[in-house]
Order: structure tokens, then C-alpha cells, then sequence
């Protein structure tokens, strides 16, 4: 076996040895510092007869620590804590062992003090040397022939930045200067950087330095803020990128030192809300989970975060048999321990239900299959009926019938005064899941969470852009006021995790303080600043006014309704009314009979009876105008 295979399987016997050799010298050391170098015969002696005390205490501690299992490489603020309070407390335990032995007298009080500042300086030291010589050795890389950087911020992601920069040396990036308005720290050198000026001397500064990268890493800016720090960078002409956040790292989204372009949503008005999986995951650990919906954009993503809970067994069900197919294979790939099941189903297919809820007994089903295109649906109508409505209900009977302990339906701000035939059957879709009687007997907890738009996901405006910039034709946004509530499709799942997991067993609507709407236009603007290009010169915004069903400005919640905060913070339950269960049961009668027999009129008529509080456009509809002709 070589010498570095044997060291690291030795390694901790001989750092033990090490420090058994070490604790002698740094001991001596102290009598010798006390007596200037010249020890008397009978001090001599009594370093010989205390040394075992010493030794046997000071290695007692360092294991008690955990001082023999860190990497020096490695070594940081947390093993200097650690140090520090093995070094005081095996010197006070030395003290009195000695006193209780009688080895005390003669022994000068200084010593003692010594031999621990000693200790600190001489394993500290040498901890700390060790980490600096790896650093130094693997990556010196001001040496290094990659971009020249200028990073934009000087605090702690900076300071992580550099030090990874520092191990990775194909990392092809070399650091010449940090800028930060805080000024006092204008001057100072973070990993021998030099901290040079303000983000307003941004321009100048790169082209004096002849910068070929900038990189924005602060984290705590605002998106006020981080607008202004982009239109800086695009003024410069010189690309830029941002440091991933922790979240990004600790989803493994992102990796130490690994970059990323600016997205539109570290634009949006709001901080985005992170809300953690802890209270979910000691929900969902060793259960059996059914998404319904699992290819979509949300129903994907959720059974990718609840795949990483730990179920016991995850059902992923769709009737899209492709998308169906590459989640489950992204997913068995990501955890080849977890019991994963694809199944292609309709889910207003009622005996396909039954058979699926018969085979695999789910304890928690979360409801994501849904037609949401507003303008498609508008033309549509019996098929969101079928599928947003009648197969809600379907989903919902068979999780009462087989004893499911929750059930999450995924509904939208379009359910809010609906306008669409879309929030109509999302509106309806509500009232099934908190008001129909058969599931109001259940044991199982029904219950709903309320979306805004969600960036990114199938069809939404972020990527319907993007596609229109790709093939170089104008932008296309409705109408220059129109505005929107957005949350990230990470948002959007942790909302419903966290829906799951709200101790309250109340039927309720569940959703997220998304701050303040965001004008679709200025989405649009910054997407082409962010493609280096300037709106309405490079790449033209054109109006198109509004499509059929929908509004200039949509609501979270009803004139009628009110929310209550709940446990997590940012986290809202919207109270209402429960719905009249005799009418709901009539309403639901009518419109089942309705999309039996495929006719579109008295669909939209038996959604406005179940909705009274839709607005007009979908009222005079119902009332029979040709619009409602599929």
C-alpha cells in the first residue's frame, strides 16, 4: 500500500501520537519562556513529574472535541472554537488534578497560563499552516490566464467566491478588484483582492481594469436594487452573471463557485420566499404520495421535492404518456431506492380511478391535473367542465372512499372573480373539495392552494418571450396595463408542501403573500435588457389587447373572503362561507348532465349558477351569446 493510503487509514492513530508529542513540547516550552531558557534541576523535575497529567488530560479533551477528526485542508472559525475551549478546560482540569495530587507546590501559576497560550499558538498553527499550504499549493490563481473579473459586492459570497475560485483552478476566471458602496471597506483586500470604489464607478472601473467579467454577488440585494446593478452592468457592455443563493446550493440547483446569468425572476417586485420542506417532509417520510398531473410543469416539480421527503412510494400520474415517461425516468435516475409508479390515466376516467386508488392506497394526494390556458379554454368549454371540474371530483371521491389523509387541489387567483371559463371550473374545483357532502363525511382533510401566474412553467409568458425573441419577432403582451401576480415554480411547490403539512385539519384555501402584481410590460422590457438589447429599438413590444376571458388585473382573494396568517410565515389561509351543499349538489348535477351530452351553452350556464360572483363578460356569455359556441 502506498504512503498516502496508508496514512489515511492510520490517520487518526497518528494525529493522536502527534499530539501526544506536541503536548510535551508546547509544556516545555512554557517552563522555558517562564525561567528565560534556563531551567533550574528542580523545575526540571517537576515538568517530568506533571507531564503525565497534562498529556493524559489535554488528549482527553482533544477527543472529547473532536479535535483528531477534521481535515486541516479544511479548517476553519468552528475548529479554533473547538480548540480554544479543549485547551481552557483541559488546563483548569490539570490544575486540579494537580492540586488534588499534591503536585501543585512549586509550581509557578504562569506556567500553566503559558503552556495554554502555547498550545493555542502551536495547534492552531500548524492546523491553519496545513490549510494554507493546500490553498496555496493547488490553485495560486492570480496566475491563473482566464477572464478578468470584477466582482460586484464585498461581503460574505464574495469571500466565498473568491476562496472557491481559489481551489478550483479550471475555473477560468481571475479576480483583479471588488466595488461596494459600503466605503469603509474601500482599500481593503478580501483573499488579496483589492476593494476599489462604488457600483456607480461600475463603467469606469471595468474599462480602466479591462474587465471581461462581471459577477453580482450580493445576495441581500433587493429587486430594486439588483434592477439597478443589471442596467449598470448593461451599460458597461461587458458580460455578466450572479452568484447562485444558498437555497439554489442547497437544492443542488447550483454548486460553490459555479455562476449563472441573471433571470427575469431575480427582477420580479418581491423577494422570493423560500419556505423550506422540514414540516413536509416529517409528513410525507415513509407514506405513499399520488400527483395527479405529475408531468406538468407543477405536478413534475412536486414529485420531484417529494420525492426527495423519502415516501415510501410515489405515484406519478398523467395521461400526457411522453412527459409521463421522461419524469419517471429523471426521477428513478435521481433516487433509484424509492418505489416510483408512472401511470397513464384520465382522471375523469371514474373505474380507472377506482383501480388506481384501489392498488395503491395513497395516504396524501396532491390534485394537479388541469386544463389552464385561459383563451384555449374559452373555446373548450365541456372539456374543462370534464377535466377541471368532474375529474376534481372524481380524484376527490376516490381519496375519501379510500381513506387518503389529505388531498391538496392546486387552484389559481383566476378562480377570483372569474372572467374564464378556466377560473369558473377552478372556482368550482374549491367548492367541491371544501363543500361537496359525500367528502364533507370523510376522514380525509381536503384542502386548496391558490396560485399566481408561476414563471416558467408550459406555456406561460416567460418562455411564450423568450420563443418570440428566439425566432426574432415583436414581443406580444396584451395590454400596457395589464398586470400579474408571479411566484417561481419552487415557490409555487413549497406553498403546496406546506399546505399539506399546516397543522389546522379545517377545510380552507391556502396562499402566498406575493407582495405587490408586476406589469406583464415590464416583464417583457427586462427580458430584452437582460439579451443585451434595448426595447422597442432591437426588439419591438407590440399590444394586442385582451384575449377572451381574461382581466386587466387579477385577485388573490373575493370582497367576501378574508385571510388569517398561519404558522409559516408568508403563509396565508383564505376564510370564506362554506358553499350551500344543496345548491353545490344541484349545480354539480346540471353540469354533469351538461358535458354528458357535449353541449357547451348549458355548461357555461350551470358554471355561472354554481359561481354567482363571476363577472359580466362570462355572465352574458352564459346567457347564450355565440361566444359560447365550442
Amino acid at each position: 500500500m502506498q504512503l498516502p493510503g496508508l496514512f489515511l487509514r492510520f490517520r487518526r492513530v497518528l494525529l493522536v501520537v502527534l499530539h501526544a508529542l506536541l503536548v510535551p513540547v508546547g509544556y516545555y516550552a512554557a517552563f522555558a519562556l517562564r525561567f528565560d531558557f534556563q531551567l533550574p534541576p528542580d523545575r526540571a523535575r517537576l515538568f517530568w513529574a506533571t507531564l503525565p497529567y497534562l498529556v493524559a488530560i489535554r488528549l482527553a479533551l482533544f477527543a472529547l472535541f473532536g479535535l483528531f477528526r477534521g481535515w486541516w485542508r479544511h479548517a476553519g472559525m468552528s475548529d479554533l472554537v473547538a480548540l480554544v475551549k479543549a485547551v481552557s478546560l483541559s488546563t483548569v482540569l490539570a490544575l486540579a488534578a494537580l492540586f488534588m495530587t499534591g503536585n501543585l507546590t512549586g509550581m509557578p501559576r504562569s506556567v500553566l497560563a503559558l503552556d495554554a497560550v502555547t498550545a493555542l499558538l502551536l495547534f492552531g498553527g500548524l492546523r491553519f499552516a496545513v490549510r494554507a499550504f493546500r490553498e496555496d499549493r493547488l490553485t495560486p490563481w492570480r496566475a491563473v490566464n482566464g477572464k478578468r473579473t470584477l466582482i460586484i459586492g464585498a461581503g460574505i459570497a464574495s469571500e466565498r467566491l473568491l476562496r472557491a475560485l481559489q481551489r478550483d483552478g479550471d475555473s477560468g476566471m481571475c479576480p483583479v478588484a471588488l466595488v461596494d458602496d459600503d466605503r469603509e471597506k474601500h482599500g481593503m483586500h478580501i483573499h488579496g483582492v483589492p476593494v476599489l470604489g462604488t457600483t456607480a464607478a461600475l463603467g469606469s472601473l471595468a474599462a480602466k481594469l479591462h474587465a471581461q467579467l462581471l459577477v453580482i454577488a450580493i445576495p441581500s440585494a433587493t429587486r430594486e436594487q439588483m434592477r439597478a446593478l443589471v442596467e449598470s452592468c448593461l451599460a458597461t457592455g461587458v458580460e455578466f452573471k450572479i452568484v447562485p443563493s444558498i437555497r439554489e446550493l442547497l437544492d443542488g440547483r447550483a454548486r460553490q463557485g459555479q455562476l449563472r446569468s441573471v433571470q427575469i425572476e431575480d427582477l420580479l417586485g418581491r423577494e422570493t420566499v423560500e419556505l423550506g420542506l422540514d414540516g413536509p417532509r416529517a409528513e410525507l417520510q415513509g407514506r405513499t404520495v399520488l400527483v395527479t398531473g405529475g408531468a406538468g410543469s407543477i405536478g413534475s416539480e412536486l414529485a420531484r421535492q417529494i420525492a426527495g421527503c423519502g415516501p415510501a412510494r410515489l405515484v406519478v400520474l398523467d395521461q400526457a404518456e411522453s412527459p409521463l415517461y421522461f419524469v419517471h425516468l429523471e426521477l428513478a435516475h435521481a433516487h433509484p431506492g424509492l418505489r416510483i409508479e408512472p401511470v397513464v390515466a384520465d382522471v375523469t376516467d371514474q373505474g380507472r380511478m377506482e383501480r388506481v386508488f384501489a392498488q395503491y392506497r395513497p395516504d396524501f394526494v396532491f390534485h394537479a391535473a388541469a386544463y389552464k390556458h385561459v383563451p384555449l379554454m374559452e373555446h373548450n368549454v365541456v372539456e374543462a367542465v370534464r377535466n377541471n371540474v368532474l375529474g376534481t371530483l372524481c380524484v376527490a371521491e376516490m381519496a375519501a372512499r379510500f381513506g387518503a389523509e389529505k388531498f391538496v387541489l392546486i387552484s389559481t387567483d383566476k378562480a377570483v372573480h372569474p372572467s374564464s371559463v378556466m377560473g369558473a371550473t377552478k372556482r368550482v374545483a374549491e367548492q367541491v373539495v371544501l363543500g361537496w357532502p359525500a367528502l364533507a363525511k370523510s376522514r380525509t382533510d381536503f384542502r386548496a392552494v391558490r396560485f399566481g401566474n408561476v414563471l416558467g412553467s408550459d406555456g406561460s409568458v416567460i418562455p411564450l418571450f423568450k420563443r418570440q425573441m428566439a425566432a426574432g419577432q415583436p414581443l406580444t403582451v396584451t395590454h400596457p396595463e395589464v398586470t400579474r401576480y408571479f411566484m417561481t415554480i419552487p415557490e409555487a411547490v413549497q406553498l403546496v408542501l406546506q399546505a399539506a403539512a399546516l397543522p389546522d385539519g379545517a377545510a380552507h384555501i391556502t396562499m402566498l403573500d406575493m407582495g405587490e402584481p408586476v406589469r406583464i410590460v415590464e416583464l417583457a422590457e427586462n427580458l430584452v435588457r437582460l439579451s443585451g438589447l434595448e426595447p422597442y429599438k432591437d426588439v419591438p413590444i407590440v399590444f394586442t389587447g385582451l384575449r377572451p376571458g381574461e382581466k386587466l388585473h387579477e385577485e388573490l382573494m373575493s370582497d367576501r373572503e378574508e385571510t388569517v396568517p398561519t404558522a409559516v410565515a408568508k403563509v396565508r389561509v383564505v376564510r370564506a362561507a362554506e358553499p350551500d351543499r344543496d345548491a353545490l349538489t344541484a349545480g354539480l348535477d346540471r353540469l354533469g348532465a351538461a358535458a354528458a351530452v357535449g353541449d357547451p351553452a348549458d355548461s357555461l350556464l350551470a358554471l355561472c349558477e354554481l359561481v354567482p360572483e363571476c363577472v359580466s363578460p362570462l355572465r352574458e356569455r352564459g346567457a347564450g351569446s355565440p361566444a359560447a359556441a365550442e
